[in-house]
């Protein structure tokens, strides 16, 4: 008689991706994006919340002016060097953990998404997660154009949230651009 295999294998998934009920969007495309930052979640929630620091980050954010009551007016740099006007209303609001909004009635593109801040199990930090689910302008057509010119929102996440942990745990985003105060001078052979 002998003994059945037995397996260590664990059923192990990133903890980003096991929440499905709050990643089906409403909307045509959607995507889900993670990171793990080594800073306290408060203080990552705190920065987030306030809207004024999110274009120190996203590149694409040309400025974002705070309305009344959980609203506010973003302008985005579009594809085809188009600017897009986001009007947004804050749905949910959990200090230190979460924040979720949707696309007010103006809006120029319907969306919405969340914000999570989550204590990494392990005490290395703070799991950071972000769900974004939007109809793009022109359709599929649109969207395939605003992914070619790197304008879609799914590689505008992932890199936001890079830049974010860069911010976070350096206090700098590194850019391979020369800085404005130091431009570098003609090269002579």
């Amino acid at each position: 008689m002998s003994d059945p295999q037995l397996s260590t294998d664990a059923d192990v998934g990133s903890t980003a991706f096991l929440d499905k009920d709050q990643v089906e969007g409403e909307h045509e495309a959607a995507s889900l994006r993670a990171v793990m930052i080594n800073r306290p979640r408060q203080d990552l929630y705190d920065f987030w919340r306030d809207l004024k620091n999110l274009p120190l980050f996203m590149e694409n954010v040309k400025s974002i002016e705070l309305l009344e009551s959980g609203h506010s007016r973003w302008i985005v740099a579009g594809p085809g060097d188009r600017d897009v006007e986001l009007t947004s209303e804050i749905t949910e609001d959990r200090p230190g953990e979460f924040i979720a909004w949707r696309a007010s009635e103006d809006s120029e593109i319907d969306h919405e998404g969340w914000i999570e801040f989550r204590d990494n199990a392990f005490g290395r930090g703070t799991e950071v997660r972000i769900f974004i689910s939007y109809d793009p302008p022109g359709g599929v057509v649109g969207k395939v154009v605003a992914k070619v010119m790197q304008r879609e929102p799914r590689i505008q996440a992932r890199r936001e949230l890079r830049r974010f942990k860069q911010l976070m745990e350096t206090g700098e985003i590194p850019t391979s651009k020369a800085p404005d105060a130091a431009p570098r001078g003609d090269r002579h052979l």
